[in-house]
């Protein structure tokens, strides 16, 4: 199988089911933005703390192919059987979330995104994660989306966030608070 088909040179894609729409479109824009983000989660577990992390966003990753396929399935054509994403993952993130709290300090004050290279690519993923969860609330409105996958991205954008603080802590980064002038 070739990677190259020809048929998106014109701008249009097909998405599962058939369906041939702009590049532009909204709902390529939104599983473009979750796959960004699975690339970002990579460059995070590349530089994974402990082992427990790096399965952790390896689970993660599994987790964001299987939201970009139900995005970019039309669901009045497709019939392939796509991997379910459930309540149970949304579950096994507030878990990790839990468990990292635990060992962190409560917030006080906001910090300024930094501190280690490793913190500001947390910083970024969670900002792409919040990109996806905006492109996917818009795509709701035109097209009803299992509630799961604006749950999960949400969930996830915290998980980030938290870990991006954890990492601090484990990499003994500076933390600036935001003190506004």
């Amino acid at each position: 199988m070739k990677v190259y088909t020809k048929k998106g040179d014109e701008g249009k894609t097909g998405l599962i089911g058939g369906t041939r729409v702009p590049k532009y479109s909204l709902r390529i824009d939104a599983y473009g933005t979750v796959d960004e983000l699975n690339s970002y989660m990579g460059l995070l577990r590349d530089r994974a703390v402990s082992d427990e992390y790096k399965e952790q966003i390896i689970e993660i990753q599994d987790r964001l192919f299987t939201l970009g396929s139900h995005l970019a399935s039309d669901p009045e054509k497709s019939k392939m059987k796509l991997p379910e994403i459930g309540e149970n993952d949304i579950e096994y993130l507030e878990r990790a979330i839990d468990k990292m709290d635990e060992e962190l300090e409560p917030m006080k004050f906001f910090v300024l995104p930094g501190g280690h290279e490793t913190v500001s690519f947390c910083h970024i993923a969670r900002c792409v994660c919040r990109r996806a969860e905006r492109l996917v609330v818009e795509l709701d409105e035109q097209f009803e989306q299992n509630p799961v996958i604006l749950a999960y991205l949400n969930r996830l954008s915290d998980y980030i966030f938290v870990y991006g603080r954890y990492v601090s802590v484990q990499l003994n980064a500076e933390e600036i608070p935001w003190k506004p002038r």
